[in-house]
């Protein structure tokens, strides 16, 4: 039971209670700053050691020379700071966040929001490119980023959707010595083939109607620099053929071309897909596999690392304060288990969507669950019940289950779905008549 002053009624009881529901850890001072309400999580987090009416400066500074909690409270001003765990001599650290009680003239006491971090070295934080973690599994694959970045050998980055799949291909142009060169991506899924053959490989005048001038592709573009290729495994065959032309030669000829131009570039692509089960399945060339998935890289998902979830809403929701678009500063422990509980369908790139929807409908500094879309909120209330949703469909294909679990939490629009997923509406739809979620054309 979370520790309270004897003289405290039963709604102050209930008072703290609701603070710990939205605040988690956090000590509440008086205006001489001497601890009045300890919540159940910050003495869990700091210990026994933390006794109603001690000062708080000595709790959480002690002797240490650095004290910035303490002269920040000193003088009266709020405060964002880091300090090492109170009472400890490991790396362990907090993180305290000091919130007024009144008005500067007026002033009753203190809030402080505490949290604490992962310590440094292998179970710290880890940042690559602006790709985050704290997971072992991600650090892997940042080590094997960071070797690879040094080779010219093609790589094919594997994830799924919203995973973070760019963000490794910028990685590996960042890190590489072609970092001063040019970084080009082109999406694959994203356009018909003749326009993408011509989006690759440029064109000449009067190649086709409306060709009215000379114009290069990407892959000229990236002379020097590097190329990703995203969704690789959605070209067209024919495109396919001219793509490894050109990874044969290091040359490539425009449509409506006659002369080979010479390129230098890495090229780096990616897919959700499963090559080596495209090529058995006819769809994909398994000589330009082959060339493509010189050195493979697997992105694991964020359902995979449940861990990282907190950490990156703290990351993003730090990034959107800078930027002035949201005055959020904490997350309360309801909406934290509602966003670690969630399988994230969508990955990074539905978290990010789910924190925009937040900050666009937020009032105060803590994200509340009634500040997440209705349908997280929903999935949340629904696996922690007693019994499991009946209607939700599941499928052995991963892609496919993904899609339905979208479909699921959007009850059926394909409109929402799609938003999760971080995909427009017309490639959703064109993926669900491939894996025979959808009537192919003529079908009723």
């Amino acid at each position: 039971m979370p520790r309270v002053s004897p003289s405290l009624h039963d709604a102050d009881t209930l008072r703290l209670d609701a603070l710990q529901a939205l605040a988690g850890a956090a000590l509440v001072l008086d205006k001489e700053l001497r601890i009045v309400e300890v919540t159940e999580a910050a003495e869990q987090m700091l210990g026994a050691g933390v006794p109603i009416g001690a000062l708080a400066p000595k709790i959480l500074c002690g002797a240490g020379s650095k004290r910035p909690v303490a002269e920040a409270l000193a003088e009266g001003r709020a405060i964002q700071t880091v300090i090492p765990h109170p009472g400890t001599t490991s790396e362990r650290r907090v993180s305290i966040r000091t919130v007024p009680i009144g008005p500067v003239r007026a002033r009753r006491g203190w809030v402080l929001l505490l949290e604490e971090l992962p310590e440094s070295g292998q179970a710290g934080v880890v940042e690559l490119q602006g790709m985050w973690t704290q997971d072992a599994g991600m650090k892997d694959m940042f080590r094997i980023v960071k070797r690879v970045a040094a080779s010219e050998a093609t790589v094919l980055v594997r994830g799924e959707t919203g995973a973070g799949k760019e963000l490794v291909a910028h990685a590996l142009h960042a890190l590489s010595p072609r970092k001063d060169g040019p970084f080009y991506a082109i999406n694959c899924a994203a356009l018909p083939a003749s326009l993408l053959e011509s989006e690759l490989f440029g064109h000449a005048r009067g190649s086709f109607t409306g060709a009215v001038s000379d114009a290069v592709g990407h892959v000229q573009k990236a002379h020097g620099g590097t190329l990703f290729l995203d969704e690789v495994a959605e070209l067209p065959l024919e495109v396919q053929a001219k793509l490894l032309r050109v990874l044969e030669s290091r040359t490539v000829l425009p449509v409506g071309g006659r002369k080979p131009i010479p390129v230098d570039v890495r090229f780096v692509s990616a897919t959700h897909r499963a090559l080596r089960k495209e090529v058995e399945a006819g769809r994909f060339r398994g000589d330009l596999m082959y060339r493509l998935r010189v050195i493979p890289i697997f992105l694991p998902s964020l359902r995979a690392r449940p861990g990282d979830v907190r950490l990156l809403v703290q990351v993003l929701m730090g990034e959107a304060r800078k930027r002035g678009e949201t005055r959020l500063e904490q997350v309360s422990p309801e909406a934290l288990r509602l966003l670690e509980r969630h399988d994230w369908p969508g990955n990074v790139r539905e978290l990010k969507n789910v924190l925009a929807y937040a900050f666009a409908l937020s009032d105060g500094p803590v994200l509340l669950p009634t500040d997440l879309p209705p349908e997280l909120a929903t999935s949340g209330r629904l696996e922690l019940g007693p019994e499991p949703p009946k209607e939700i469909r599941r499928s052995a294909d991963p892609e496919a289950d993904r899609i339905l679990r979208a479909l699921d939490r959007s009850s059926g629009s394909r409109e929402r779905a799609a938003k999760i997923l971080g995909m427009s509406r017309v490639t959703l739809w064109r993926r669900m008549r491939a894996l025979g979620l959808a009537p192919q054309p003529g079908q009723p």
